[in-house]
Formats: C-alpha cells, sequence, structure tokens
C-alpha cells in the first residue's frame, strides 16, 4: 500500500511539473504571439492598398489660328478658328506593386520596391468660333489639323518635371496617413528605394 502511495505521489507531481512547465512556457510565448497579430494586420493592411492619384491639375487656354488664301502671291482673304483647350494632368502611383516586407521581430516595414509615378494629361478642345469666308472656306481637315495643334501645344505646356516632383511630396504624405497603424503599433518605416527618401514616418 505504502509503495502505491509512493508511486501515486510521484506521478501526480510529474503531473504537476509538466503543467507548470507548459503553464510557463505559454506565458513566454506571449510576445510572439502579438508579433504575429501584428503582421496579419499589417499585411491586411498593405493588402488593401490600390491606385492612388496624388495629383491633380486643370488649366485652360484659348488659341486662335489664322488661315490664309492668296492669289499670286497677294491675301485676299483670311479665315480664323478660334480654340477653347481644357487639360487635365494627373500624377498616380499603382501602390499594387510596391512591395514591402514586415519585419515582426524587429517591429519595422521595410519598402523594397515603389513603382514610378504615371502621369496621364488628358486635353480636350471645343471650337469657340470660327471666321469663315466665300473664297476659302474652313474644312473638316482644317478642324482636326486645328484641334491636334492645340492638344498637342496643351500637352507640351504641362511641366511633367514639377508634378513629378509634387506627387512624391504627396506620395510622402499619404504614406504618413496609410501607415498610422504601423506608427500605433511602434514600428519604424525604412526605405531601401532610395525613391522616398525620409518620410518622418
Amino acid at each position: 500500500m505504502k509503495n502505491n502511495r509512493t508511486i501515486l505521489s510521484f506521478v501526480a507531481g510529474a503531473g504537476v511539473m509538466v503543467l507548470l512547465f507548459f503553464g510557463v512556457k505559454s506565458c513566454f510565448n506571449l510576445g510572439s504571439k502579438t508579433e504575429k497579430t501584428d503582421y496579419y494586420i499589417l499585411t491586411n493592411q498593405i493588402s488593401k492598398m490600390n491606385k492612388m492619384v496624388v495629383i491633380e491639375q486643370n488649366t485652360s487656354s484659348m488659341q486662335k489660328t489664322k488661315m490664309g488664301y492668296e492669289v499670286f502671291g497677294k491675301e485676299v482673304s483670311n479665315n480664323s478658328i478660334i480654340t477653347y483647350t481644357k487639360t487635365n494632368a494627373q500624377v498616380s502611383y499603382d501602390l499594387n506593386k510596391m512591395k514591402i516586407e514586415v519585419d515582426s521581430i524587429n517591429k519595422k516595414l521595410v519598402i523594397t520596391e515603389l513603382p514610378d509615378a504615371d502621369i496621364r494629361i488628358t486635353p480636350s478642345v471645343e471650337i469657340q468660333s470660327l471666321d469663315d469666308s466665300f473664297f476659302n472656306r474652313i474644312t473638316e481637315k482644317d478642324i482636326k489639323g486645328v484641334t491636334e495643334k492645340a492638344k498637342e501645344t496643351a500637352i507640351k505646356s504641362v511641366d511633367q518635371n514639377q508634378l513629378r516632383t509634387e506627387g512624391r511630396k504627396q506620395l510622402m504624405e499619404n504614406l504618413d496617413h496609410i501607415f498610422v497603424l504601423a506608427k500605433a503599433l511602434n514600428y519604424t518605416i525604412e526605405d531601401k528605394t532610395g525613391k522616398i527618401g525620409i518620410l518622418g514616418l
């Protein structure tokens, strides 16, 4: 009987020790569990990012085109077309192409790849007035040529370098807002692309 009691006491003691061991181990593993939670939260936030328009610029201009009609080297009549051009320019980034690594151990988001800015310029031309003459009628070909030149002029008038610079600044501000959750979780953001610079994140 005494031997049975000794064996039972030994088994019970061993069981308690095993339970205590796993209990203490689980307590020490709480930190890694939180890091995994952070990782999934941040990767879900990053996966929701898509195309972002960071800058939009609208301009307008008037243009007058004169077309003359000559007889024996002398101009006997001239026509004119006045056009009104509205131009929309956008700078956007496809953030689905941005590559980010989440280092949950060192609490860092590492930006390894950033897409180039996409600049889209869309001019639209309206004919405001036609000054036609009897001798030199304005044709559909003339109108098409004038509108095409007006579009080309509008596109050339847009300073794409300035748009790219302003777009990059705005991208930095937008990323600052996007990564607000990462900052709340005490993550630092590291840029390895060299395109963004110090974000102040």
